[in-house]
């Protein structure tokens, strides 16, 4: 079984509520991010402005907040032992810190700090000139071209998120993105959006914000996890080398697609998306016809997914 955690996109104002209200461990989990960040981040998720909660150096936080709110209430109220369960965790971006937590490699306080510091050095790194595009129905070959074709000493252009057969995501400066976004539609994309984000992620243009972030991952405590994490750089399955594989993740590919198809190449069947929406399960879907998904991300969804997930060797 994959347990996988979600990105930046799959925020919005109330998730996690009914979890807050229904289980104390859950409140447990928010009350120890809001005193880890001193930032009251479960008011904001409940009751802000999706503007506010968009904003890098809360949604980050708060993405993972939630979807270890739902880890421990699996582990505390349902008994379901996600060590055990697993084969594989995995995170898309930031999901990759919620992986990290939820395999015991890292403190939730810790994955709280860094997120929220990472999050802020992210919408810093670069101010303006930067865009991301998504480019749908295109195949990764097919982008990789273009971006070569486009991208120039002068101008970054990458491919910042294979995330699943047929949607990649650019990133770099707009006129490049541009670029190739127009030389995409040339090429039958069936869709190009620009993204509503705080920066060029995934790309050479955060390389100030490596910097930022390996200082505070320096001083954080990584445990050996309890399972193997499936990186977003090597979309294979690591054991260990974190902090510098969270290093490159900042300015490298996200390799969903790969990651995917790894786990299925080593006989995982079933993935467990925890947290808000659904996201990851529709970017499974689009890579892999054999494997099957769960969704974790509502009261109602936990007594379902734990009782399969306990029936499940």
């Amino acid at each position: 079984m994959l347990f996988m955690f979600p990105g930046q996109g799959s925020q919005k104002i109330g998730m996690g509520k009914d979890v807050y209200d229904a289980f104390e461990s859950a409140g447990d989990v928010f009350r120890e991010v809001d005193d880890a960040i001193s930032f009251k981040l479960s008011d904001l998720i409940f009751n802000g402005s999706e503007d506010d909660l968009k904003s890098t150096e809360n949604a980050q936080p708060a993405l993972m907040a939630v979807s270890m709110a739902f880890v421990r209430v699996l582990e505390k109220e349902f008994g379901v032992n996600i060590a055990e369960k697993a084969r594989f965790f995995a995170g898309h971006s930031l999901g990759e810190y919620t992986a990290l937590c939820a395999s015991r490699a890292i403190s939730l306080s810790d994955a709280a700090k860094i997120l929220r510091l990472r999050g802020a050095a992210m919408a810093r790194a670069c101010p303006i000139g930067g865009a991301m595009a998504a480019i749908i129905g295109l195949d990764i070959e097919t982008v990789e071209q273009i971006v070569g074709e486009c991208a120039s000493d002068k101008e970054v252009l990458q491919i910042s998120n294979d995330n699943s057969v047929g949607q990649v995501v650019i990133s770099g400066h707009e006129n490049a993105v541009k670029k190739a976004a127009e030389k995409a539609s040339s090429r039958e994309a069936k869709m190009t959006t620009f993204l509503e984000v705080s920066g060029p992620f995934h790309c050479k243009l955060m390389e100030k914000a490596v910097d930022e972030v390996s200082e505070i991952l320096e001083k954080t405590e990584f445990r050996r996890t309890t399972k193997p994490i499936i990186s977003n750089v090597t979309a294979k399955a690591e054991t260990d080398g974190f902090k510098e594989l969270l290093k490159r993740q900042i300015v490298e590919r996200v390799r969903w697609r790969e990651s995917v198809l790894f786990a299925e190449s080593q006989g995982v069947s079933k993935c467990v998306e925890i947290g808000s929406g659904k996201v990851l399960a529709g970017l499974v879907k689009r890579t892999s016809r054999a494997m099957e998904t769960i969704n974790v991300n509502s009261v109602e969804s936990l007594e379902s997914g734990a009782g399969l997930m306990q029936s499940l060797l």
